[in-house]
């Protein structure tokens, strides 16, 4: 794992010996691992952000990488978003998010809560017990969450491994919500958290060569306007699917939130990192509604097939390796 002095300061001297930008914004870069440290030192320790089982709710809908002002510039085109609040995130990245909040201070609401996830992060955290940062060392910090395993859910379902491999486009968000539609109705769960993995990049419904365009954009080659409605696009895409899903299980305190959020180009912040501290990041949206089912819509409830992909596929396809 990347928590090494050595490493860092290997990592570091390659990096300012390299020509990769300005060697003032060089030497920022390995400073700003030493403050990752300490960031996920002080948290894994003392709540930095609300965990979202201190507030109250029956299912809990999770748009990865969803923007507070994103989802407030489409909410009137949503009648089941009445108003948008916020909360701050305990972490910047999916792989901070986890481990800080399935936790073993909340093991008996876990052991009530069935995932619904698309997020390849579960593996990593529940099984393999792995820590952040992903790639890049930092010369300190906790090698230990204390995160609960993946048997002591009521109910886990991955559907990530069931996804094509090199199909960095996903299944369409429809596989989530199919899934949470049957699991809401055959289990009847005390919680149920839906996971999907959207408006989190790639944008599957982007012209060809705009599904990945945060790079394009960190090199000026498309304009901010043009990736944020791609985004908005894709935003809208799930939001689609959430409303499938409200119309079709019956809970009556509903919340609409993300793991984190995503950076456009802020302060030279772009997509989410480990640590980064930016409001547009670290807020997400906190929107209460309620679901009615109408039972008018009947999931696929095909068998899931038999494990097609690794976590290391899916989490390349998302642009984290």
């Amino acid at each position: 794992m990347p928590v090494s002095f050595s490493q860092w300061v290997r990592e570091s001297v390659d990096h300012l010996r390299s020509d990769d930008g300005p060697f003032v914004k060089r030497i920022i870069r390995s400073m700003y691992f030493v403050y990752v440290s300490f960031l996920l030192e002080i948290s894994s320790r003392v709540p930095i952000g609300t965990n979202v089982y201190d507030r109250e709710w029956d299912m809990l809908v999770i748009l990865d990488a969803c923007r507070v002002d994103a989802i407030e510039e489409v909410a009137p085109e949503y009648e089941f978003i009445e108003s948008v609040d916020s909360i701050r995130s305990v972490g910047s990245t999916s792989f901070e998010w986890m481990p800080l909040t399935f936790t073993r201070e909340h093991e008996d609401d876990i052991a009530e809560t069935s995932y619904i996830t698309g997020n390849p992060y579960t593996e990593s955290v529940f099984e393999r017990k792995d820590h952040p940062p992903v790639r890049d060392a930092i010369p300190f910090g906790p090698t230990d969450y204390d995160v609960v395993d993946d048997d002591d859910f009521d109910h886990l379902e991955e559907l990530w491994k069931y996804e094509q491999a090199g199909d960095f486009n996903r299944k369409p968000p429809r596989f989530t919500t199919d899934r949470a539609i049957s699991t809401a109705r055959s289990r009847d769960p005390e919680k149920l958290i839906v996971h999907y993995m959207y408006p989190h990049n790639p944008f599957p419904l982007a012209d060809e060569g705009l599904e990945k365009p945060f790079d394009d954009l960190k090199a000026g080659n498309v304009s901010r306007e043009t990736v944020w409605e791609l985004y908005l696009e894709n935003l809208r895409y799930v939001l689609d699917d959430v409303e499938l899903l409200l119309e079709s299980t019956d809970m009556d305190r509903v919340v609409i939130t993300a793991d984190h959020g995503e950076a456009f180009g802020e302060y030279g912040f772009y997509k989410h990192i480990i640590g980064c501290p930016l409001p547009c990041v670290r807020r997400v949206p906190w929107i209460r509604t309620s679901a009615v089912d109408t039972e008018t819509y009947e999931p696929d409830r095909e068998e899931l097939p038999s494990r097609t992909t690794s976590a290391e596929e899916r989490l390349k396809g998302l642009g984290y390796l």
